[in-house]
């Protein structure tokens, strides 16, 4: 199963020059919390953001450059690899796309789960995730963050419509009828 997991602000921006875009402890815990003992599927320049492999996961980058190396890394170089090598068809077990703006739009298509911060600000950004299409998606969960910030925030969850999987925050099935998921 491939999820994407994500903070954005209204305009859907993601960040600015490689950075994110604000400072949320509860949603860096949130996605310790979702990801943790998974894998995670990365650009470089997300990689390179970080600065180090995230611990407790398998960090796959995806590159056009055959020649990158990151020690703690799996380097892959194409979508098709990843998706028939890596990513578990209609399993139980989550594999998440955590950024940045290009590999977003590249696994959008085969993605079955966001997990979305939504950020109820308007940042100056320079790298956005695409729109959420209401056709394709349902949002099965919004819960609000807790945290004291200077904006509200809230923690949503989409489900590709037709499909239906156990939640990695609650393990919980949703209600939608299954279908095959197919790359």
């Amino acid at each position: 199963m491939l999820s994407m997991i994500l903070a954005m602000d209204k305009e859907r921006g993601i960040g600015k020059e490689n950075k994110l875009l604000w400072h949320i402890p509860e949603d860096l815990q949130y996605f310790k919390k979702l990801t943790s003992s998974r894998t995670v599927i990365m650009g470089r320049k997300t990689f390179e953001s970080i600065g180090k492999p995230l611990p407790n996961r398998t960090n796959i980058i995806l590159t056009r450059n055959t020649s990158y190396k990151a020690e703690g890394c799996l380097m892959y170089h194409s979508i098709d690899d990843i998706l028939s090598e890596i990513v578990e068809p209609g399993g139980k077990r989550e594999t998440f796309i955590i950024g940045g703006e290009e590999v977003y739009r590249l696994f959008l298509p085969h993605a079955d789960r966001l997990y979305v911060t939504q950020v109820n600000a308007v940042f100056d950004a320079d790298t956005f995730f695409p729109e959420i299409s209401k056709e394709e998606w349902e949002r099965t969960s919004k819960k609000k963050g807790s945290r004291d910030t200077p904006y509200e925030y809230y923690f949503e969850v989409y489900e590709r419509k037709g499909r239906r999987y156990e939640s990695a925050d609650t393990g919980q099935h949703n209600k939608r009828s299954t279908t095959e998921y197919v790359c």
